[in-house]
């Protein structure tokens, strides 16, 4: 069981700064996955759903999602979604 390590603030592009939007998306949600808003197994909403909850563009979202299953929090299946990874299942970090 996942042990929550506090509430993820809400998705602000401007807070973080100059940087990419699609980075700043794939970030807020490894951070939710991190804390445990999302959980191993979960399903993504879908792109227009994600792209309409963080105001971004499509593209940015398709951006984010690839960006996330770069780092391994995710695997995408085709004509199925996107799916959170388990801990276990995802790649070590490196040093």
């Amino acid at each position: 069981m996942l042990k929550r390590r506090g509430a993820v603030p809400a998705f602000d592009p401007d807070a973080a700064g100059p940087g990419y939007v699609y980075v700043q998306v794939a970030d807020h949600v490894a951070a939710r996955i991190d804390a445990g808003e999302l959980s191993p197994d979960a399903r993504l909403l879908g792109e227009r759903d994600l792209a309409e909850e963080y105001g971004v563009a499509i593209g940015t979202i398709r951006r984010a999602v690839k960006e996330l299953r770069d780092r391994g929090l995710v695997v995408t299946l085709p004509a199925k979604g996107t799916y959170i990874t388990r801990p276990e299942d995802r790649p070590a970090e490196k040093a």
